[in-house]
């Protein structure tokens, strides 16, 4: 087996001691928001038209396109903690215009219609920045672009196929840079070459978008109860009942946005697993700093390795570095304790010095965690239940930023009982495998990860339990 360029050339222990050194255990987009009061937990009894669990992006989105199908709609999101606390305030703020994670995984899942779905990826992520502009919401919005980065020589071949399959199609702005050019637009000694896709990629603050959905939802008479988490859905032949531990809602409909969380739905408890993902953050680099990195157009970056990176910089001029180690812990359990893993930090610091020798001195300021909701489709699914009254989506299995708000569309259209150019989608309609009760769903994540690994060190080389998987759709491509 080989060696990786993070392993042929690592940074001092010292430097990441020091880098680490005063870096808190917090999620910087979440302390970059102002202080603001905690909303009422949810008391008594309660009517309504929608009642939607989970205030993330899919619950936000959800109730905001229910208030613009009727205003005057009762519509209810009831979150167990606050607004946008979990995945929607701890990701790296890419909104990727696929639906399916990337054009690969949906041709190989939904041949027949990728190229539809495509078309409704882009203009969903037109419609989240023409909705983000609409509602007057700051989120540090930046349609950039990203860059696809080749960090080992094998993936320049990816790239170069990548690259024809675009124009094959007639696909603008999809532009293959050898390293020379890569290097005068981002100055890294790892980057061997890239692809830009130019107009199929945003950056976004996450914490100011769950909040500014929030505040949007509710002067659109949305009301969103924190702090009360749901225990149960009862139903009967006239209605459905949404019972936290001191109160219950009874209407008509209901959606289920709890994204990693383990569903209120039986039916769908083996549907994902979640997988914890490490990020940290620097401090505001000097102008010096940023004169010695590049990166004036400010793309969103990730390499092309199974065991990938992401990274990005803030309005303030932060990096954040994310990525690489994806853990899985037996029992599907969602802990806070996982999310405290110094052996990921002190890797990913290892990474970021490596990628940027210049930026030898800068200091991370946070460092965290979160659980992504990973599907054997690797994007999400949805459904009904209950006689079609309650809806759900899940499992966006890390790209849902975008993904969320056409997954509130679903929703409402599932809710609503007639066909609709989303709901005839196979990709809607088809429920992907269940993931294996345990032990047999940790041995077979963990046997994944050490074989896309020893693949990253084997020339991208899938071994044969990879290509088992793939034969079988059973996701993990990247």
């Amino acid at each position: 087996m080989g060696t990786t360029v993070y392993e042929r050339d690592r940074p001092s222990a010292s430097l990441l001691t020091t880098s680490l050194a005063e870096s808190r255990h917090s999620v910087f987009w979440l302390d970059d928001l102002p202080a603001s009061p905690a909303r009422a937990p949810l008391t008594g009894a309660h009517t309504a038209d929608l009642v939607i669990v989970g205030a993330g992006y899919t619950g936000l989105w959800t109730a905001l396109q229910a208030k613009r199908r009727d205003p005057d709609a009762r519509v209810i999101v009831i979150e167990a903690r606050t607004v946008g606390w979990a995945a929607s305030g701890r990701n790296g703020g890419f909104c990727e215009a696929s639906l399916t994670h990337g054009r690969d995984n949906g041709l190989s899942r939904w041949p027949n219609e990728i190229d539809h779905l495509d078309e409704l990826g882009m203009a969903n992520l037109d419609g989240m920045g023409d909705d983000i502009a609409h509602y007057g919401i700051d989120a540090d919005w930046e349609r950039v672009g990203a860059l696809g980065i080749a960090t080992e020589p094998h993936q320049l071949e990816w790239l170069d196929e990548w690259a024809a399959d675009a124009a094959s199609r007639g696909e603008q702005g999809v532009v293959r840079m050898n390293r020379a050019e890569v290097q005068a637009s981002i100055h890294s000694p790892t980057f061997l070459g890239a692809v830009f896709e130019q107009h199929s990629n945003a950056l976004v603050h996450p914490g100011k978008l769950a909040a500014g959905l929030a505040r949007a939802a509710e002067e659109a008479g949305v009301e969103i109860f924190e702090g009360s988490p749901v225990r149960s859905i009862d139903d009967d032949s006239s209605s459905v009942v949404v019972r936290t531990a001191d109160a219950f809602v009874t209407t008509s409909q209901v959606a289920l946005a709890t994204n990693v969380f383990p569903s209120l739905l039986k039916r769908n408890r083996l549907m994902t697993v979640p997988v914890y993902d490490y990020v940290l953050m620097t401090e505001p680099l000097s102008d010096a700093q940023l004169v010695s990195i590049g990166w004036t157009d400010r793309q969103g970056l990730s390499d092309l390795a199974n065991q990938f990176h992401y990274f990005r910089l803030s309005a303030d001029n932060r990096i954040l570095f994310g990525g690489y180690d994806a853990v899985y812990h037996y029992g599907r359990q969602v802990r806070a304790g996982y999310e405290n893993r110094p052996e990921s930090w002190q890797k990913l610091a290892s990474h970021f010095f490596t990628t940027f020798p210049q930026l030898d001195g800068v200091r991370f300021t946070h460092r965290w965690a979160g659980a992504i909701d990973t599907s054997t489709q690797f994007c999400a699914f949805f459904g009904t239940a209950r006689q079609g009254r309650v809806a759900y989506a899940a499992g966006f299995t890390g790209l849902g930023v975008a993904a969320t708000r056409f997954a509130g569309d679903v929703m409402l259209d599932l809710l609503s009982g007639e066909k609709t150019e989303r709901t005839e989608l196979e990709m809607v309609r088809k429920r992907p495998l269940p993931f294996p009760p345990e032990p047999a769903a940790a041995l077979g994540i963990n046997a994944t990860r050490w074989s896309l690994d020893r693949a990253d060190h084997n020339r991208g080389r899938r071994n044969i339990l990879l290509k088992s998987l793939d034969a079988l759709g059973l996701g993990f491509d990247s």
